[in-house]
């Protein structure tokens, strides 16, 4: 005698399988390798603010100025496909709204150029691919993917080394929820520059070395937690000169209590976070979970058609797919 099956109990199985078998490949193959930085990146981040900066032409510091941070970034696509790292190019300027627009971002007050390279997966520096200056820290231009709440290293450029910031818990940026870092830097000497003497209370001395130095009133990030985008950063920079050896501040650069994403920044930001998190929330726990759902109901159903099956006493042939009793 033989069992006779349902084809379309086989099919059930079948499928249910493959969809139990899909389900573990989307969670931990597909999704982690979605999770990488983008090698064709380009984008525009705009910080504005008030503040103090020192005028050239007046040689001396105006408060109350209008202060613009532009950044850029674009991915080097060749680059990045060559050394299997994501290397974007990154351009920062400094403003007031005397040089705005500007033609040429090097007629800006600030202007400083830079290459960032990363592990791709891991957000961690790369060195190689021309990179400049040397970075450390866990991040810069975004947080690495999963972000905890822990400390991270944030390279702060200004400073040329990375800055610890902690977890202060969460907060709505344009009704989208981030984890909000925040940090510090004390007033730390960061090189020298020539200047005249008067400038730094030395007007004896035609030139002299001076010291520069950078504070930072306070470094706020808000990160979206699977993507690691920043969707709201804020800084507060100090830059000022001191005579060689000095203790005291006697020229002021820079200073800013408050330099902040812009609402078209934190929008445009927001939106990304939104749908590169939707992506990955799609492929490492909807689907997953949906198609494991799916695959059991399915396979559970097809094993009960089987279970169920009818005896044909009088056949004596077969489908392939039946078994001999």
């Amino acid at each position: 005698m033989r069992r006779k099956f349902s084809p379309v109990s086989l099919i059930l199985v079948g499928l249910g399988t493959f969809l139990l078998v899909l389900a573990p490949m989307l969670a931990w193959y597909v999704e982690p390798r979605a999770a990488v930085n983008p090698i064709d990146i380009d984008t525009t981040a705009v910080y504005k603010g008030t503040g103090s900066v020192f005028d050239l032409g007046r040689a001396e510091t105006v408060p109350g100025q209008d202060i613009t941070v532009t950044q850029v970034v674009r991915g080097d696509v060749a680059d990045s496909e060559r050394s299997g790292r994501a290397v974007w190019d990154v351009t920062t300027t400094v403003d007031t709204d005397a040089s705005l627009p500007a033609a040429d971002p090097h007629d800006a007050l600030e202007f400083m150029p830079g290459r960032w390279v990363t592990d791709r997966r891991s957000n961690e520096p790369v060195h190689c691919c021309q990179e400049h200056p040397y970075y450390e820290g866990d991040a810069y231009l975004k947080f690495p993917f999963d972000v905890r709440k822990h400390d991270y290293r944030w390279w702060d450029n200004s400073l040329g080394a990375p800055v610890t910031l902690h977890y202060r818990g969460t907060k709505k940026i344009r009704g989208y929820r981030g984890y909000r870092f925040t940090g510090t830097v004390p007033a730390t000497r960061t090189g020298t520059r020539q200047v005249p003497g008067a400038l730094v209370g030395e007007p004896q001395r035609g030139q002299v070395l001076a010291e520069e130095w950078y504070a930072n009133h306070l470094v706020e990030l808000v990160v979206d937690q699977r993507t690691g985008r920043v969707i709201y950063a804020q800084v507060g920079p100090r830059k000022t000169l001191r005579a060689p050896g000095g203790t005291k501040d006697e020229a002021v650069l820079l200073d800013s209590r408050k330099l902040a994403f812009t609402a078209a920044t934190q929008r445009d930001q927001v939106e990304q976070a939104k749908t590169e998190s939707g992506q990955l929330l799609l492929l490492g726990t909807t689907l997953p979970i949906g198609a494991g759902l799916l695959g059991f109901v399915l396979a559970a159903a097809g094993a009960v058609v089987l279970v169920r099956g009818r005896r044909d006493p009088g056949s004596s042939a077969s489908l392939p797919s039946t078994l001999t009793m």
